[in-house]
C-alpha cells in the first residue's frame, strides 16, 4: 500500500508542475528538497485525504511538509489501516477518481 501511496503523491506533484526528475521517494517536501509552499502542501494533503480517507489536521501540515514522499506514504498507510483500510467506496462519492 505504501508504494501505491508514494506513486499517488508523485503523480499529484507532477500535476502541480513539479519536475519529474526531482520526484523520488526520498525527496523531501521541505526546503532541503522540493521546497513546497504551504499552499501546495495543503493542496497535496487535501488530495491525500480525499483519496485515502485519512485526516491531516492543520497543525500537522508543517510536520508533513518536512517529511519525504516515502515518509508521508508510510504515515498515510498507517492511518488508512487504522481507519479500517477500505476508503475507495467513499472516494467516488466525493468525485475523486479511485
Amino acid at each position: 500500500m505504501t508504494d501505491e501511496i508514494s506513486k499517488f503523491i508523485i503523480g499529484a506533484l507532477r500535476q502541480m508542475k513539479f519536475p519529474a526528475a526531482a520526484l523520488k521517494g526520498e525527496s523531501s517536501l521541505g526546503p532541503a528538497g522540493l521546497d513546497l509552499e504551504s499552499l501546495a502542501v495543503a493542496d497535496l494533503m487535501v488530495q491525500i485525504e480525499h483519496r485515502y480517507g485519512v485526516k491531516v489536521d492543520e497543525d500537522e501540515m508543517e510536520r508533513f511538509a518536512m517529511m519525504t514522499i516515502d515518509e508521508i506514504a508510510s504515515e498515510v498507510s498507517r492511518r488508512h489501516k487504522a481507519a479500517g483500510g477500505d476508503h475507495e467506496e467513499n472516494v467516488s462519492e466525493v468525485g475523486v477518481k479511485a
